[in-house]
């Protein structure tokens, strides 16, 4: 629990929020036939009324699998492999894996089985599940109010979709930061919902931008009302990188208090807080990764649900980046009210989560795990993300002479240690009279799994009118095609531009997303010599034209 939370006052219940809703959302009652599975029966009850098949004609009679040890990975960003014995049984080929199996009926009470997973049931999902969310929710982001609560959902996609239908109405706008997560925009774009770019700093949103966004809003010059939803990705923030601390969320916080805003807290990243990048010219071996539990969670930033004493705040949490993708199973932790309109649109859309994902997942948390070994293995994945961030930014580094200095001015860099990185010695020759100087800059990343990097275009010549009209009439997007074409695929960061008006602020500018997510540390090297590669060449061609 963070110190926040421990001098906070006594928790009251959320506010009344139901304002918030949107009128498709209230238009939603409980499904009949759901409804149904709510009713306390009496034992011997005969059900005759749902179209449940019987647990007999499930072709399964089990499901299993080999779980990993929750200590497999160390503490510290030694390498990308499992640790102590485990690294010896990885690298022999016998990882530490203890066997996990669901019978089709349970063998005693609180126990995982096929015919409740595997049924229909309700949208809130698994009951062993469920509980073992509530209380992870309790230990790790501790909310500020007393009656939240909890719901899954099927992804943080997912999640976003059930929000943006039951916050807001056709032709509203939502606020987010200048560059975002882009399927979060064209999740929202078809239900006629846009975004509104708030400005960024060194934590991500600017409090400030958001004030001056809010107090300034001209409800003729823009056609819509002031939103009363905010989007946003604090920690890992999709695409650069930063991480938002304590005071930045209270600031941002008490803002949507003035102005009766809805927080959708997106986190997926949350437990990869790598900290701050530190050259390997100057790392040395530490053990300050090397916590205990309950050390390891306090020195994560908090969550908005640690100021939010109002029940303004719906989280979104994904088992995507701590389990795996293919699971499709996340959770909301947000007030009652919400949670009770988000369960009414998951009764009759995905009604809930996939019955192998939950049981398998909720057999191994609830049961194989538990709540403490489940914490041990974020801590280690959060290691292991170091040293991939520290793999890719090293890389990075080697391909450009280089300067560190910290960023000024109004945009999102101010304060941030910037890496500006210039033609390498030794390397690819420019014409004494074209000579260029910086070629790219990024900050290393605090958190997540991408570094964001701006290419300086400013002083090359326009792209030339292409052949081909299908070609790429700018240097983003050319360099892009070229990457790829060498053997390096990354993302082009006019992808993760909220608005037009943010991607075309600085012509002169492109930017890229690379992912250090996959792939053994030594392929991660051999992308950014890739990327020095190519970006050179790409610069001394076109001076040449």
């Amino acid at each position: 629990m963070s110190s926040y939370n421990e001098k906070a006052r006594p928790k009251a219940n959320a506010v009344e929020l139901g304002h918030h809703l949107s009128e498709l959302s209230k238009k939603r009652t409980t499904s009949p036939l759901k409804g149904m599975q709510k009713l306390i029966l009496p034992p011997g009850t005969i059900k005759m009324a749902g179209g449940q098949p019987d647990p007999l004609y499930f072709p399964f009679a089990s499901i299993g699998g080999e779980a990993m040890a929750p200590d497999s990975y160390a503490l510290q960003p030694t390498d990308a492999k499992p640790s102590k014995r485990g690294w010896f049984d990885w690298f022999m080929g016998k990882e530490r894996t203890t066997t996990i199996t669901i019978p089709r009926f349970p063998t005693g009470p609180n126990e995982m089985s096929l015919a409740d997973s595997l049924q229909y049931g309700p949208a809130t999902g698994v009951a062993l599940l469920q509980t073992f969310i509530n209380d992870f929710v309790e230990r790790v982001y501790a909310p500020n109010y007393e009656n939240w609560t909890t719901l899954v959902h099927v992804g943080n996609t997912d999640g976003w979709s059930r929000a943006v239908q039951t916050l807001c109405n056709p032709g509203e706008l939502i606020l987010t930061e200048e560059w975002t997560y882009p399927s979060a925009v064209a999740n929202s774009a078809p239900y006629d919902v846009k975004p509104v770019a708030v400005g960024m700093d060194s934590e991500g949103m600017s409090a400030s931008a958001l004030e001056d966004v809010l107090a300034n809003w001209d409800e003729t010059e823009r056609g819509a009302k002031r939103p009363h939803v905010m989007y946003t990705v604090p920690v890992g923030q999709n695409p650069c990188g930063m991480t938002m601390g304590i005071e930045r969320k209270k600031e941002i916080y008490e803002i949507c208090v003035k102005y009766d805003v809805i927080i959708v807290e997106d986190d997926p990243y949350y437990f990869l807080q790598e900290g701050t990048y530190i050259h390997k010219t100057d790392r040395a071996a530490s053990s300050s990764l090397n916590k205990e539990n309950k050390d390891f969670v306090r020195s994560l930033a908090p969550s908005y649900l640690a100021v939010d004493y109002q029940g303004r705040v719906v989280r979104l949490d994904t088992f995507s980046k701590t389990i795996a993708p293919g699971s499709r199973m996340g959770f909301f932790t947000c007030n009652p009210v919400f949670a009770e309109r988000l369960e009414r649109q998951g009764e009759t859309t995905v009604q809930r989560p996939c019955g192998f994902g939950q049981a398998l997942i909720g057999q191994l948390l609830t049961k194989q795990w538990g709540l403490d070994a489940y914490i041990r293995w974020l801590h280690g994945l959060q290691a292991q993300y170091t040293a991939r961030r520290d793999a890719l930014v090293d890389g990075l580094l080697d391909g450009f002479e280089f300067s560190l200095s910290y960023g000024d001015g109004a945009s999102y860099l101010k304060g941030l240690p910037v890496y500006s990185c210039f033609p390498k010695k030794g390397g690819r020759s420019f014409k004494r009279e074209k000579q260029v100087g910086r070629m790219l800059s990024f900050v290393a990343p605090t958190s997540g799994m991408f570094v964001w990097v701006t290419v300086h275009f400013e002083g090359l010549p326009p792209v030339p009118e292409p052949e081909d009209p299908e070609d790429p009439r700018d240097h983003e997007t050319r360099l892009w095609v070229r990457l790829a074409s060498a053997g390096l695929l990354i993302s082009p960061g006019a992808f993760f531009a909220s608005t037009a008006e943010v991607r075309d602020k600085k012509p002169g500018e492109g930017h890229y997303r690379i992912a250090f997510s996959m792939g053994p540390l030594d392929e991660l090297t051999r992308g950014m010599k890739i990327f020095g590669k190519e970006v050179h060449a790409y610069y001394e061609e076109s001076l040449r034209a």
